[in-house]
């Protein structure tokens, strides 16, 4: 028994950081929310338009105030006190989802409004994230970040896995607005958490475990200091190096973009299938959490993470493999083994990539200086935003070309390739030891 448990997710942050266990229900419960407004949101703009191009513009609304404020946002988190930058943000965020469902209640069925306020709701989010992430590190301390990360991705994957399922049962049975309410209801969650929290302001110079380098200012808000953040990053290798391999990963050897091809072209069953293929991906991240009771005693991080990365790109190839061995045949059944075979190849990569998620996230949180954590927080989610999104395109295209079977082998082909030169130029990534963490 004890064998068992110490493989499953450790939970001692949550025993011992009250602040930490409000936190991490009330973001799951918000999460979980803000699921259901995402599938919403897509379903009533195809509803008005009849037009996926349509529902396409929406990632664009969503994605530029994302990267844009998602940087500005870290340098408001390192200059104030995190709790309050994250309860405006968060509060912000509640009044945007209040006005999705008021705009459904009273049935304006305005897509213009839909992307004004789908480009509100993620210029907040990108304020928020930043914030929220980078007050793990004063809650918790350094040794149990690595079980927090996990708990974190615990809660976000399940929240992928049933949110998307629940908003579509509720705008099937009682409309667009009944889920946006019950949105605007689970983000009170947050909004208590984030109440609870004790004041976060930044450290000062005797404060601080290690401090600031010489010459660098703490307090400010401007572009001016989104530059020093992103100097700073190219002067430090291993905090680099963890944004790189995660670009490798989404850019080259992203597969959300083949998934509905393959449930059409290739095993069977259109959209269901589809649905089972994405489902597929977060089951795997979820099932890694859970039982990621090991990760929290691993010393080489760096290493944990290129070998993550590896075999993310080798679940890639497989899945595509899987594609070519059933061929595009368009049948007019569901091809169960074939579904079955690539929903394992979907699971295993998106088990990989959460492993590889909680150590780049705490190699960010502990390597860092403080009076710098938001800002390399900004930057974390513009790469994890942005990443898929060109990935989206790369992969595209090169179905385009050579089909979604190859796309997918040669993707992840190249994503190993890719990870590996980069290992190969940044050897202290692969040296990177967790008891003496230098960004």
């Amino acid at each position: 028994m004890a064998r068992v448990n110490g493989l499953l997710a450790d939970t001692t942050p949550l025993r011992v950081s009250p602040p930490f266990r409000r936190l991490w229900w009330g973001l799951g419960i918000s999460n979980l929310g803000s699921q259901l407004t995402v599938v919403a949101v897509g379903l009533q703009v195809y509803a008005l338009t009849g037009s996926s191009l349509a529902v396409g513009v929406l990632g664009i609304c969503a994605l530029v105030p994302l990267v844009v404020l998602g940087l500005y946002g870290g340098a408001l988190v390192d200059a104030y006190d995190r709790r309050k930058v994250a309860l405006a943000a968060s509060t912000a965020l509640w009044v945007v989802t209040a006005l999705l469902a008021l705009q459904a209640w009273f049935h304006l069925d305005s897509v213009g409004v839909l992307y004004g306020l789908v480009a509100l709701q993620s210029a907040a989010f990108a304020i928020n994230n930043p914030a929220r992430t980078a007050i793990i590190p004063r809650l918790v301390e350094p040794r149990l970040l690595p079980a927090a990360n996990a708990l974190q991705t615990i809660a976000w994957n399940v929240a992928l896995t049933v949110g998307p399922l629940g908003g579509a049962f509720l705008v099937a049975l009682w409309g667009y607005q009944v889920a946006y309410t019950i949105d605007a209801v689970l983000f009170t969650a947050a909004l208590w958490a984030v109440w609870r929290l004790p004041d976060i302001p930044p450290l000062t110079a005797d404060d601080a475990p290690r401090p600031a380098p010489a010459g660098r200012r703490r307090r400010g808000v401007g572009w001016r200091s989104v530059v020093d953040g992103l100097r700073y990053l190219a002067t430090q290798p291993n905090v680099r190096t963890t944004f790189l391999v995660d670009l490798a990963a989404m850019v080259l050897a992203s597969p959300r973009v083949l998934l509905p091809a393959a449930g059409v072209v290739f095993l069977g069953g259109g959209e269901a299938t589809t649905g089972v293929l994405t489902a597929a991906f977060a089951v795997g991240a979820v099932l890694a959490g859970v039982f990621s009771g090991g990760l929290s005693r691993v010393r080489w991080q760096g290493r944990v993470i290129v070998w993550a990365v590896t075999a993310y790109g080798v679940s890639i190839v497989l899945f595509g493999l899987v594609l070519v061995g059933v061929g595009a045949t368009t049948p007019t059944t569901v091809l169960v083994g074939g579904v079955i075979a690539a929903s394992v190849a979907l699971a295993l990569a998106g088990a990989s990539d959460a492993v590889s998620a909680v150590f780049r996230q705490t190699i960010l949180q502990t390597a860092t200086p403080d009076d710098m954590r938001g800002r390399l927080q900004g930057v974390f989610i513009v790469v994890v935003a942005g990443g898929p999104r060109l990935g989206e395109l790369v992969l595209g295209a090169q179905a385009t070309w050579v089909g979604e079977a190859w796309a997918a082998v040669a993707g992840g082909v190249a994503c190993v390739v890719v990870l590996w030169l980069v290992i190969r130029s940044q050897r202290r990534f692969w040296r990177y030891d967790a008891l003496h963490p230098e960004p």
